[in-house]
């Protein structure tokens, strides 16, 4: 249920008792009181009795409230270790120094009315053992604004936090090690909010990031053998209103299937792309229906392997009444053996709700464009609505960058028949052309489109002929995974970026994967300009090994001899989030608009994230107030979090993220991250290879695990649903001390 109105400042009629006499901890006296409060407290400051006595308080439902050097305070008791939630580090800083605290819960009344990012001079503690996960926390500081000595704790640094604890509730924060903190009104602001939960005289979420309020179920068994009854190769998902989860196999069988790689078989690349249903209501698996495509020929090198198929599924708005599903592919029997060409298209399709099949035979082509099928990857696929119910598509730049060394994936020269396939600016950077994009087009009834105002081109450029109207965005090399904000209309996306290991004074930066929350229509810079507008050097004919001049972002041409678009082409935005093996957002010192790529002269902006292997699955933003009142939906804490992935799960991204709106459509930086590893479970037995995630109707997240091999499905492939088993705020509503009180005045 949700929360009841705030009191007034009126009703929160605080009487205030001060004193240093522990004596007064006693089971009967601390009954009198709604609140007890350690300022600054250190040491042994109670005897035996006393902490019997202050445990059986909080045991009966009191509240508790420690302020910085409260953390020391009872060094041997476990359980106040435990009020606490963390001790202090030895080594700690003992100076004050000036920092940057992030408030990550937004609805938390300590924290509500503070700004994102909270400059103050304060004395910072280290901790011993770091309690996120298992406490509440609302605010952390942000090591690189300070000097945290030797036994800092990294990004992930919480300086204020809440929990319910053993029948009470414990809120505790770092903050006030100097006499001057309490003289700010914030600060004070701060201390109100938490004394107000603690009091009993408002609710709050203590519970919504403890990792143990959340279950991770497998939806899906392993394939029977030689069949795909309960998965294909998982490509992407989307929930249904009445709870169902329609998954896509991308095209790849099972390990033991046949892979024709040979172009002179007419079954060069065959595979069957599929569209399974879980239903929540008898908690099984149907295979809706197959399509061939094409797009199975395995591993191996880029002018082998194939990432074409069944890459993308949304179902109409009308869903439940019409039984439309829009799917994203690349059908067999439409390729060009000859010169390595198929055809990308998106597709509306009938399902029947009564038999739960896809009638393949009801297919009415939408969209379709031509692709370049003789090198690989990177296909895109996702695709997503907005609240005018129009359609975003993301297609794929699928040129190979390894003719570039991995850098730009610029090079004009390799070709096959004719056909440039390392050459990004003949697709991506093209403005006619409808690779390396996000298309926004509005569906009709009878299975044509419109195109919405509002779009990059009008397709009149130059005359016509030069662009198209269906592009959103381009410049961007594999978005595979995009979402729409329903309360903003704010599109987000992720891609893949090329292969170089590292940064080149030469060539330009390292393998950046992008995410970009996406407000208006623009360019995102590929192959160009990746991360926060850094260059790449440009190269032609009659010699690409030779670098020519920097682009520069701001002013960009594709002077491609494989451009049949506009030459002078809008500028490269900045992006939110860029990562490369080094770190997370590299950025360098600049001679102009140049970066040195030098990688000892690299500083990291967000060191919550790293790469290596890499593959963005940028995930949605949780609206709480639109999910269902099931048990375990995610709480309000949530609401408004963008959630950013990875593909694989080391110190890669898998975090939720608040963003500034007053800087997110200018590449502004995540204000504050928070790991979700053990939220959505990585490792081995868990959910290791995230291949797409999207917020059900019930409010519980479902995942799909992609298996632990390439191009296949395998035991591991699995649907997945994380659901929150934290229960309702506290202090529930009839807890509340509304005018009441526990024995005495409201203290």
């Amino acid at each position: 249920m949700p929360p009841p109105p705030r009191q007034t400042r009126a009703a929160e009629h605080f009487t205030v008792e001060e004193t240093d006499d522990p004596s007064v901890f006693t089971t009967n006296e601390l009954a009198r009181y709604n609140a007890v409060v350690f300022v600054d407290t250190g040491g042994d400051v109670l005897n035996n009795a006393q902490e019997d006595g202050f445990r059986a308080y909080v045991e009966a439902g009191g509240g508790f409230l420690g302020l910085h050097d409260a953390a020391r305070t009872e060094p041997d008791s476990t359980w106040f270790g435990g009020l606490i939630g963390a001790r202090p580090a030895a080594g700690s800083p003992s100076s004050v120094q000036r920092a940057t605290v992030e408030t990550g819960d937004r609805n938390h009344p300590a924290t509500e009315g503070l700004p994102l990012e909270w400059s103050r001079r304060d004395v910072w503690l280290n901790w011993a053992s770091n309690p996120t996960g298992e406490v509440h926390t609302v605010a952390r500081v942000r090591e690189r604004t300070y000097d945290p000595g030797d036994s800092g704790n990294g990004w992930d640094h919480p300086v204020s936090w809440c929990r319910d604890y053993d029948g009470g509730r414990s809120f505790y924060t770092a903050m006030g090690g100097t006499a001057e903190s309490y003289e700010d009104e914030r600060f004070r602001g701060h201390l109100r909010g938490a004394l107000l939960w603690t009091a009993r005289l408002a609710r709050a979420d203590c519970q919504a990031s403890i990792t143990d309020n959340y279950e991770a179920t497998r939806l899906t068994e392993p394939n029977s053998p030689g069949e795909a009854d309960q998965i294909g190769e998982p490509h992407g998902l989307v929930t249904a209103d009445d709870g169902r989860v329609f998954y896509i196999g991308r095209g790849g069988g099972d390990a033991a299937a046949p892979v024709v790689t040979d172009w002179n078989n007419p079954d060069v690349g065959l595979g069957l792309g599929t569209v399974h249903v879980w239903d929540p209501a008898t908690d099984r698996v149907k295979l809706a229906g197959a399509l061939e495509v094409f797009g199975n020929k395995g591993g191996g090198g880029e002018l082998v392997k194939n990432e074409e198929g069944l890459v993308g599924i949304e179902l109409d708005p009308d869903f439940a009444d019409n039984g439309w599903v829009y799917l994203h592919w690349t059908p067999h029997s439409e390729i060009d053996r000859e010169k390595h060409l198929a055809e990308r298209r998106v597709s509306r399709f009938t399902f029947d709700h009564a038999t739960s099949k896809l009638d393949t035979a009801s297919e009415k082509v939408l969209l379709s464009w031509p692709v370049q099928i003789h090198s690989c990857c990177h296909a895109g696929g996702g695709m997503a609505w907005d609240s005018q119910e129009n359609l975003y598509i993301a297609t794929g730049d699928n040129n190979s960058s390894q003719f570039s060394d991995g850098y730009s994936g610029n090079n004009p020269e390799p070709d096959f028949q004719g056909v440039s396939f390392a050459d990004a600016r003949r697709t991506a950077g093209n403005t006619n052309n409808l690779n390396g994009k996000i298309l926004r087009i509005h569906p009709e009834d009878d299975g044509t489109y419109t195109v919405p105002e509002g779009n990059l081109f009008t397709g009149e450029e130059e005359g016509g002929g030069k662009t198209r109207p269906e592009i959103y965005v381009m410049g961007v090399r594999n978005p595979a995974r995009i979402s729409v904000d329903p309360e903003t209309d704010t599109l987000y996306a992720g891609w893949v970026g090329p292969d170089a290991a590292g940064p080149s004074p030469t060539w330009g930066p390292a393998k950046y994967d992008t995410f970009a929350a996406i407000h208006s229509a623009g360019n995102q810079g590929w192959p160009y300009c990746m991360g926060n507008k850094q260059p790449y050097r440009d190269r032609n004919l009659p010699d690409p090994t030779q670098p020519l001049g920097w682009y520069d972002c701001d002013n960009l041409k594709n002077e491609s001899p494989n451009n049949d678009g506009l030459v002078d082409i809008p500028p490269a935005r900045s992006n939110n989030i860029w990562y490369s093996p080094q770190g997370g957002a590299p950025d360098y010192p600049r001679d102009g608009k140049v970066p040195s790529y030098e990688e000892d002269e690299a500083r990291y902006l967000l060191p919550w994230l790293t790469g290596g292997g890499q593959a963005t699955m940028n995930g949605p933003v949780y609206r709480h107030a639109e999910s269902g009142d099931s048990p375990g939906k995610w709480p309000e804490y949530w609401d408004g979090k963008w959630f950013v992935g990875d593909f694989y799960d080391g110190d890669q991204p898998r975090h939720a993220l608040v963003m500034d709106p007053d800087t997110s459509d200018k590449g502004g930086l995540p204000v504050h991250a928070e790991n979700l590893d053990e939220i959505i479970p990585a490792g081995e037995g868990g959910i290791r290879n995230l291949m797409d995630w999207k917020f059900g109707p019930d409010g519980s997240l479902y995942v799909l695990d992609y298996g632990r091999g390439f191009f296949t499905s395998d035991e591991h492939s699995a649907l997945w649903r994380v659901s929150y088993r934290g229960g309702p705020a506290t202090p529930l509503p009839e807890d509340l001390a509304t005018g009441g009180t526990r024995g005495g005045g409201d203290r």
